[in-house]
């Protein structure tokens, strides 16, 4: 099981950088509540800071659109 969680948070964190920010608000959702699960911590929190962290990364400069 813990495999599979990071075999797809690597994956989604790949595709994460493209697409719009609604797109990338989406994978980080994902990506934040998957994550939560894996640690045992609440998957909603973890689905709005990723979604957080997705629209808002190429604000912050960590995710530019190419």
């Amino acid at each position: 099981m813990l495999r599979i969680a990071a075999l797809t948070l690597s994956l989604t964190a790949l595709a994460a950088c493209t697409g719009t920010d609604g797109q990338r608000a989406a994978a980080g959702a994902f990506t934040g509540a998957t994550a939560a699960l894996v640690l045992d911590r609440d998957p909603v929190t973890g689905a709005a800071l990723g979604a957080a962290a997705g629209a808002l990364c190429d604000d912050a400069g960590v995710c530019e659109d190419r």
